[in-house]
This record gives C-alpha cells, structure tokens and sequence, in this order.
C-alpha cells in the first residue's frame, strides 16, 4: 500500500516524520508531494497511491479520476469543503477529516484576533474589556467547545447556537444555547464563527443577520470565507461604523474593505487558525493513523462521504 502527503502548505518536518513513522510501521510506503506549484504535479502523484493525506489541497473529480488505485483521503483538519465527495463516492473512496486536532489552536486565534480588535489595533488610543461581554457562539462543535472554555477565563458571558447539538451539551458547559441564531446576534456584543460552508450557511452572514448586532460589536471569522457576504457586509459596515470585523480568511474584496474599513477590519495574509507546530503535528499523525486503521481494519469513524 503507498501513502501520499499531497501538501502545497507543507507540515512542519516533525510532523512528516511522525506521519512516516506510523506509515512505515503499518508497513506501507509513505511518498510526499510538497509545495506544489502544477495542479499536474499532483494528478501525476497521486496516479499510483491507495491513500491521500491533505491539508486545504484542493481534491475534485480530476484528481479522483487520476487515482485508479485511491481507497482513502483524509484531509488533516475540520475541514472538507476542498474535496469534492460526490465524485469520491462514485469511485467508491472513502474521506475523512480530522476532528478536534486543530481545535485549540483555533480558538487560541480567535482572542488574538478580538484582543487586537477590541484594543484598537493596538493603536495607542483607549479600548475595551472582554471582561463581563456577551460571546455568542455560532456553532458549537470541537472549536466552538475551546473558545468556550478559554472565554470563561476572562471572564465573559457565554452564549452559542448549533442547531446540531443540544440544549443540555451546551448548558452543561456552563453555556447558555439559545434558539435560534436570529437570537445569538441580538443578545450578542461579540460572535465568533464555526460554521462549516454548506448549502445552507454559504452567504448566511449578510446584512440583515448583522443588523441585529447592537452597537460596537465584533465579528470574528475563522470558520470559511464562503459564510460571509461579502457584498453585504462591507456595505453594512459602510453604515454601521461602531462595527469591526476581523477573519483569518481574507475576502475577495480585501483590498476595497481595507480602504474603506480602516481601523474596524483586519484579515490575515493566509489561513492561520490551524497554523500551529501542535495543530500541524496532531492533524498530521492523526491523518496518519485513520488510514492505517482504514485499510487494516475498515474503520470508517470519521468518514464523511
């Protein structure tokens, strides 16, 4: 069996290493394809592999058809909206991602992007406490679960809405869900994204879910681009000028947002939230061991296709 490390962002040597190590002693041959420049470098090698470890590399029908041989792809991380899992169902390959590994990491990200917001940008002028204010969570999966336990050392209140998880889960970690997201806004000073891009969420953050914010709040995204309005939201901050907005995915209009918005918007030069040595460690190794338990075992887990 042969295992591909297909990354145009690499994982950091130690990573790898732990990767080959759990390859090797499953007894497969581990192959890497690193920072790629050629979308054809990489229909070229993955030709011969039973398996594909990925990070946000982008899998569609091409690549699949490419793969006679692909049985498994994992992506390492949340995840999966770069693989195209219609067309790994039809060639019958089974993909994953890894929940949780890059959780904390994310989180962590999510109070360097609000600090530096609520502060000014580090400007030098007077700014704001986190102690006492409203986190709304919209989303409370692995990252949402992290930002929660983080927030209650400053001492916030917390609120979060996921329409796939109880009212109880929530509430037992000293969260209070409430019922809609309509309600998450309204009650909110502060929201940090967790969606996932589905048909249902791509776009749902427009204008009139902002609307609801009351004065001086703050969005912050490290969820997907694709959730955002991106039309909408610079025309609501247009208007709203107590409103800021801070995302480690930079929108398509970046650079109009950045003119107009200065001050009350910052994005990330690239995807940061799981760009961590531990993040990248766990979610490699991780990848790592559902394949070898897959092609031994058929554990399907964390399948999702």
């Amino acid at each position: 069996m042969k295992v591909l490390i297909a990354t145009d962002k690499p994982f950091a040597k130690i990573a790898v290493d732990g990767i080959r190590k759990e390859i090797e002693a499953a007894g497969f041959e581990l192959a890497l394809l690193e920072k790629y420049t050629e979308k054809q470098q990489l229909l070229d090698a993955v030709a011969n592999v039973d398996a594909v470890i990925i990070r946000s590399d982008i899998v569609d029908a091409e690549v699949i058809t490419a793969a006679k041989n692909l049985k498994i792809v994992v992506r390492a991380g949340a995840g999966y909206d770069n693989v195209d899992l219609a067309a790994a169902s039809d060639a019958g390959v089974c993909v994953m991602n890894t929940p949780g590994q890059n959780a904390n990491a994310v989180a962590e990200l999510v109070f360097g992007l609000l600090i530096y917001a609520i502060r000014g940008m580090f400007d030098g002028g007077s700014g704001t406490e986190l102690k006492g204010k409203k986190l709304g969570i919209h989303a409370y999966g692995n990252v949402g679960c992290n930002v929660a336990r983080i927030a209650k050392g400053f001492g916030m209140e917390l609120l979060a809405f996921d329409a796939f998880c109880s009212d109880e889960k929530i509430a037992a970690d000293g969260v209070t869900p409430v019922k809609s997201v309509q309600e998450l806004y309204e009650k909110s000073d502060i929201v940090s994204l967790h969606i996932p891009a589905t048909p249902e969420t791509k776009q749902s953050i427009n204008k009139s879910l902002l609307s609801l914010l009351p004065k001086g709040a703050v969005l912050i995204n490290t969820a997907r681009k694709e959730v955002i309005n991106e039309t909408e939201i610079l025309e609501f901050m247009q208007e709203r000028t107590d409103f800021k907005y801070m995302t480690d995915i930079m929108p398509g209009n970046h650079q109009e947002m950045q003119t107009k918005l200065q001050g009350r918007y910052f994005a990330t030069p690239k995807k940061m939230g799981a760009q961590t040595s531990e993040a990248n460690i766990n979610a490699g190794i991780a990848a790592a061991q559902q394949i070898v338990d897959f092609l031994k075992n058929g554990n399907r887990r964390f399948q999702v296709n």
